[in-house]
């Protein structure tokens, strides 16, 4: 069966030719080409609306835990009850963030997103209520695991002020700061766990509230000793073959830095030698995806799928691609790779829940720590749709990537380490 004819989904009206009703997720004919600059912006936004609004949705209503599966891989070896909620939660603020940063406008796409603006702040309020049902657990009383995804939620409000953090109510975010200074009961483990109490600090620290600078500095300090050249840090004091530089290390260092660095807490120095990193590893991960729209499947946490492209769209996010890697040619080998994640048999379950996998529904592929939840890092495969839908990256005509290019014997410049 062609992957492509498999997803049933929802028609965005008003986006002509964004979707086929019944049919798949949308490509676009051969003569529509010069429309593909659109369709593959349409593409994103209903593919990360249909992933996100499970989470949100039914957490604004407080039934997340009510409604959602908890589905674990084969030897979990967590509570899942007690660490997955908020796993699904702060993941999907991580990635979904900028696009809802955006805001409201006249579009169908900006109902869309105010849509899941409302969701996601009452959402918020959901999860750190102690009097409601879908409370979430902020402490290590039963695992550590809270502390890794209470800092996607701060990353979150990092990518999104205005819109995730400055319109929830005082009290909300009295809750929310409690929340994230009690995940400082957790010690993180000596590898890219220490960033996970920095980003938190961070977010502190950019919002005017008490945060420990020593637990932002010892992270910072121990990636620059890990570094281990051309683009790459090792997680902890060893080199693993994984794509934890995309996951955590790239985006959320580069993330921390910028936040000291406008406080005038740093050098911009530092900052702008950890964006000269990311670029070369953005540059690396283009390369890597194949003319197929396939990249390696290589070390754990593959479950994540495209979240292993996270640099890579946060370069876009913040115009800072390198200048060897044009945004058509990122956007559209993404484009690529996403159908060929997304649009795989079982990715979905009946009810519109992400099923572990990386490829459609592979439970034997997910590390032991993972759970339904886990999967929604996904979203922060969506980073560049936080870029207006004029942009450049979204308006320019389609190319071809490198690995096309150079499979197809055209032009390709040759490649140099940092």
């Amino acid at each position: 069966m062609d992957r492509r004819n498999f997803i049933k989904t929802v028609p965005l009206a008003g986006m002509a030719g964004a979707v086929k009703t019944g049919g798949s997720l949308w490509t676009a004919p051969k003569n529509e080409q010069a429309h593909a600059v659109n369709t593959d912006r349409a593409y994103w936004v209903e593919l990360l609306n249909r992933i996100a609004t499970p989470v949100l949705l039914n957490l604004s209503k407080g039934q997340l835990k009510q409604v959602m599966p908890l589905v674990t891989a084969p030897g979990y070896n967590k509570p899942v009850e007690k660490v997955t909620y908020l796993e699904a939660f702060g993941r999907t603020m991580a990635g979904i963030a900028p696009w809802l940063e955006l805001g409201p406008d006249q579009t169908v796409e900006g109902s869309m997103r105010i849509n899941l603006i409302n969701y996601a702040q009452e959402a918020t309020a959901q999860a750190v209520n102690p009097d409601g049902p879908d409370y979430m657990n902020f402490t290590g009383k039963y695992d550590g695991q809270p502390l890794v995804d209470g800092a996607f939620l701060a990353h979150a409000f990092i990518r999104a002020p205005k819109q995730l953090w400055e319109p929830l109510p005082a009290t909300v975010k009295q809750q929310v700061v409690n929340s994230f200074k009690s995940l400082r009961s957790i010690t993180p483990g000596y590898n890219n766990w220490l960033l996970f109490s920095a980003i938190i600090e961070a977010a502190l620290l950019l919002f005017g509230e008490e945060w420990d600078s020593m637990r932002v500095d010892y992270a910072v300090k121990k990636h620059a000793e890990w570094y281990k050249g051309d683009g790459v840090y090792g997680d902890g004091p060893d080199f693993h073959y994984d794509y934890y530089n995309a996951f955590v290390i790239h985006p959320m260092l580069t993330d921390i830095l910028k936040v000291l660095s406008d406080k005038g807490k740093i050098n911009k120095k530092e900052y702008d030698l950890a964006i000269t990193r990311m670029q070369r590893y953005g540059v690396i991960q283009e390369r890597l995806i194949s003319p197929e729209g396939t990249f390696p499947v290589v070390g754990r946490s593959m479950v994540y799928r495209n979240a292993a492209f996270q640099p890579l769209v946060q370069l876009a996010l913040h115009e800072q691609l390198p200048a060897e890697l044009a945004p058509a040619q990122v956007r559209c080998a993404l484009t690529a790779v996403m159908k060929n994640i997304f649009e795989a048999p079982g990715t979905f379950d009946s009810k519109g829940w992400l099923q572990p996998g990386f490829c459609g529904h592979q439970p034997e592929i997910a590390d032991v720590y993972t759970a339904t939840g886990s999967l929604y890092l996904c979203t922060t495969g969506f980073l560049a749709l936080g870029l207006s839908s004029q942009h450049p990256f979204w308006t320019e005509k389609p190319v071809e990537w490198t690995g096309q290019k150079a499979w197809r014997g055209k032009t390709v410049y040759k490649d140099h380490a940092l």
